[in-house]
């Protein structure tokens, strides 16, 4: 329990920050579930769109403080291998 209004300030905004963040990560983790629903599809048209989305959703998570750079760029990255295995 908060002993200073301070404090109970930081609990009611960590409360309001986690379930941000949580609700960020969700969108993060459906766009790039979409994307792959779409990969298994096969249709090229719907591929790019979820890739730009996923990739879209992915820098928002970064710029949000919800994921780290690497770990984005490395979820892209594996994304886009993923397109040019198709194309090949």
């Amino acid at each position: 329990m908060a002993n200073t209004k301070q404090a109970a300030k930081r609990a009611r905004q960590n409360t309001a920050q986690r379930e941000e963040n949580r609700a960020r990560r969700s969108r993060l983790r459906t766009a790039v579930k979409a994307f792959e629903t779409a990969v298994t599809g096969g249709d090229k048209a719907v591929i790019g769109t979820a890739f730009t989305a996923a990739m879209s959703e992915l820098h928002r998570g970064v710029s949000k403080g919800v994921m780290k750079q690497g770990t984005a760029n490395r979820t892209i990255s594996r994304m886009a291998a993923r397109i040019r295995s198709l194309q090949a």
